[in-house]
Order: structure tokens, then C-alpha cells, then sequence
């Protein structure tokens, strides 16, 4: 059979008398499952280009599709005839539209109670289209339908074969699993972004989606497919305080599936390796797309987190005392890394979100901030927010006490008994003055800022008798 290979009107021809065949065999059935099949198989080689194949779009066509896609018996039949749909909603937005007004909407959320993996595929990928350029009510779906209950049942079956037993090894590895899991967490995906209301009938998941991360082989890359879209999902499931009603910190539900009774730190602990491994695979260009996300799952995670698990999240991403044996920054760690990019040209949307995190993670003190990062890195956070500066923040952030035993330069973070000595030659008596004049300068633009209330130390080494003035001679 080569009718594949027509174009121009032949090929309009021939998709017109496939349509017809079909739509004739629903109200008198003559055809075979066999004949069927073929039928929409030939439908779906036409449909992949759009040219010539306009009888495929219009609403005759599709509700003989959709006949056959939701009423059929036989799961070739249907199947056959849902891939026409799919490539029809992907190629042509008004098809989408059309299906909905068909009423095929609620058909697809019905026929997503199958277990049937292929099924799961094309219905995932099916709805997912319709939540762009058509008015499908997805509320509806959910309760009139129990879509959040299959798409929460379709999580579960992905996420227990990772562990069941009586699943042959790596099925979850199958190239349909990973095409079905990732339709699926992209149609959830976009139900909680345009319906936040809904998130709270998709908790649940959240417990699968971690499953799957945990047990999951990291890819070379850390954050591709079907990673990424673990991760989304995430996003729309932990929201921030004051944003659903399932999103509220004492959730029990959200608290329960977040942070486990037996090891409550074991989510965002491999949430904090992922990012690490991320930053260190993906050039500094690509950080701004690829790792946003994660950093923010991460910043939600952390303000609904119980106390332990919120010190064990500072103690991975806050500089520790081995990060000190350099200026901060200059280590190899994640936390140095982190501050680096909180500075770099190439993230300008990570900037601003790292240095907010670190702010968080200090208990969101500007005094405890400049300690753990060193004013360095704190100082313009803090200004462009609007943070005043207690005074004695940085004579305080370079004290031995509490956990630090050693004091450390409170502008580089730096441990004082790991700073090389700097050898420079005597200075003369003209560049004494000049870095004088220079530093009552500094001092003074620092003091307008507002920022923090300094006294310039020329000036109170005047007033305190300890500069004399010298003679022209001199």
C-alpha cells in the first residue's frame, strides 16, 4: 500500500475517502478491526503534514475520530485513531477547540482511568494541547471526572516499578514508559499552573514524583528529561504560603509527602545533590534556564521545612569552616559555587534569587547574613532591597563565637589565621596621604548611602588628636 506517497489533490482525495469510509462504517459497520486500523493508520502517515489534509481538521473529522477513539472496543482501533488526534491538535490549534466543543474532553479524562501505558501516552498528550488555545474546564475534569485521581494513579504505577518486584528489570527504563511518564508530568504541569486551585488534588503525587528521583539513575546531564519535568511539577505541588489552601505550612498532607517520618531531611537532601551536580555540568550560560527551578522547588521547600531538616538545608548550601581557609568563593564547594554565581554576569536571573536564598537561609538577619557570606557578597543584596545594616554587623560577623572558633575577615569571610601576610614595600610619605584622602573619601559616599552608619576613622584619628598638622616645609 503506497497511497502514502500522494500529494496535492490525489492525496486531499484520498484522505476525503478515508473519512467518509469511516464515518460510513460507524453508523453501518462493515469494515474489520484489521481494515480499521489500516484506515487510520494511512490517516495519521497524511495527518504529519497538513498540507492537502484539511478534512482532518475540520469538525466532521474529528468527531470520526473521536468516535473511534473513545467508543471503539478495540484498543488497536482506538489507539490508531487517538494518534490521528494527537498529530491533528499539535499541527492545527483549532482543532483543540473543535475536539472540546465535540465534548471529547471529558471523553479523554474517562479514558484516562485505563492503565493501558500507550493509552497514557496519548491522552497525556492530548489534554496537554488543550490547555493552550481552548477553554476545556479542567475543574470539571477533576470532579465531575476523577482526572487528578488518574493522573495521581498513573504516578503511583510509574513510580512502583522502580521497586516492584514482579516487574521485569528496567521496565521504567522502556523508551514508552519515559515518553508516557513525561506526557503525563507536562499535563500536570500546566493543570496547576492555569489552575492553581487544583494543586491540592494532585499532593499526593508529590510522594511518587520523589520516589521516582530517588531510585531514578542520574542522566550525564542532571536536570534533562524527564528530570526537568519531575521537577516542574514539584513546583506547582509545593507552592508558597498564602497560594491554596494546600499549600498552607501545617498542611499535613504536603508536610507528610515533603518531609518523610523516617528520614524528614532525605527529599531535600537529593534536591541539594541534584543542584550541585547540575551546576557543575552546565556551562554558566545555560544555569539561568536549566537549574531556576530547582532553586526555587528548593527556597519553597525550605519555608515549610520543620527545624532539623531546615538546619540540615544550611549546612549544605551555607559556606562551612573549611570554606573559610580562602576568601569565600575561591573553594570548590557548592555553597562557594553558589556565591560565585550570585555575582556572575552570565545568571542574571539566578543573582538575585541565590542571594535572596542565602538570605533565608540566615534566618533572613542581615547580620547573620553578612557572617555567614562576608559583607562581599552581602552588601548588595542588602542595598537593593532596601536591608539596613545594624552597625555592629561586620565587627560582629569577624568574632569568635557560637559555632565559629576562630574569627574570620568579616568582608571575605576569610579566617584570620589563613590570611597570607602581604608583603609590600614602605610606603612614602606623599601615598600615605593620598590613601588618607582616598579612604576619607570612600568613607564618606558610604556614609550617604545610608546603608550602614559609619564614622570615618580620618576624622576621629583628627578629632582624637592623633593627626598633627605639619608645616609647609614638612
Amino acid at each position: 500500500m503506497f497511497a502514502q506517497q500522494k500529494s496535492g489533490k490525489a492525496k486531499l482525495d484520498d484522505v476525503t475517502k478515508i473519512l467518509t469510509d469511516l464515518k460510513t462504517d460507524l453508523d453501518t459497520p462493515k469494515l474489520s478491526s484489521k481494515q480499521r486500523r489500516q484506515q487510520l493508520e494511512q490517516l495519521k502517515v497524511y495527518g504529519r503534514d497538513p498540507t492537502n489534509a484539511d478534512p482532518i481538521f475540520t469538525q466532521d473529522g474529528l468527531r470520526t475520530l473521536g468516535r473511534f477513539a473513545f467508543k471503539e472496543k478495540d484498543t488497536a482501533v482506538s489507539q490508531e485513531a487517538l494518534r490521528c488526534i494527537a498529530n491533528a491538535l499539535l499541527l492545527q490549534q483549532k482543532a483543540r477547540q473543535i475536539l472540546v466543543d465535540l465534548g471529547h474532553g471529558s471523553d479523554a479524562a474517562e479514558k484516562f482511568k485505563s492503565e493501558s501505558i500507550d493509552d497514557e501516552f496519548l491522552l497525556s498528550r492530548i489534554l496537554f494541547l488543550t490547555t493552550y488555545g481552548a477553554n476545556l474546564d479542567y475543574t470539571e475534569l477533576v470532579n465531575e471526572h476523577h482526572l487528578a485521581d488518574s493522573i495521581n494513579a498513573a504516578l503511583q504505577r510509574h513510580a512502583d516499578r522502580y521497586t516492584e518486584p514482579r516487574r521485569r528489570t528496567k521496565e521504567h527504563a522502556a523508551p514508552m514508559d519515559l515518553m508516557a511518564l513525561s506526557e503525563t508530568l507536562k499535563l500536570l504541569f500546566n493543570i496547576t499552573h492555569f489552575h492553581p486551585d487544583l494543586s491540592q488534588h494532585f499532593t499526593s503525587s508529590i510522594t511518587h514524583i520523589f520516589k521516582i528521583l530517588l531510585h531514578r539513575d542520574a542522566p550525564t546531564n542532571p536536570l534533562d528529561a524527564p528530570i526537568s519535568f519531575l521537577i516542574n511539577a514539584l513546583l506547582n505541588l509545593v507552592r508558597e504560603e498564602g497560594t491554596g489552601s494546600a499549600t498552607q505550612p501545617h498542611d499535613p498532607d504536603l508536610h507528610a509527602a515533603l518531609f518523610p517520618s523516617l528520614e524528614p531531611s532525605i527529599n531535600t537532601t537529593h534536591l541539594t545533590t541534584i543542584l550541585d551536580n547540575a551546576i557543575q555540568s552546565y556551562p554558566a550560560s545555560e544555569l539561568d534556564a536549566t537549574i531556576s527551578p530547582l532553586l526555587t522547588l528548593l527556597r519553597r521547600t525550605y519555608e515549610l521545612a520543620p527545624s532539623d531538616v531546615q538546619i540540615a538545608m544550611q549546612s549544605r548550601l551555607l559556606p562551612s569552616d573549611s570554606d573559610r581557609t580562602q576568601p569565600l568563593g575561591k573553594t570548590s564547594s557548592l555553597p562557594s559555587r553558589l556565591l560565585n554565581l550570585s555575582t556572575s554576569a552570565q545568571t542574571p536571573a539566578l543573582r538575585d534569587s541565590i542571594a535572596a536564598f542565602m538570605y533565608e537561609l540566615s534566618s533572613k538577619d542581615a547580620a547573620t547574613y553578612v557572617a555567614n557570606v562576608g559583607y562581599g557578597y552581602a552588601s548588595g543584596f542588602l542595598l537593593s532591597k532596601n536591608i539596613p545594616m545594624p552597625e555592629s554587623a561586620i565587627k560582629d560577623a569577624g568574632l569568635a563565637g557560637g559555632s565559629r572558633a576562630v574569627p574570620v575577615n568579616p568582608i571575605t569571610g576569610q579566617r584570620l589565621d589563613k590570611e597570607q601576610p602581604v608583603e609590600m614595600p614602605e610606603m612614602s610619605q606623599e601615598e600615605k596621604e593620598r590613601e588618607a584622602e582616598r579612604l576619607f573619601v570612600l568613607f564618606e559616599r558610604l556614609k550617604k548611602t545610608g546603608v550602614v552608619n559609619v564614622k570615618n576613622p580620618v576624622e576621629e584619628a583628627y578629632r582624637s588628636g592623633r593627626i598633627e598638622e605639619m608645616s609647609d616645609s614638612d
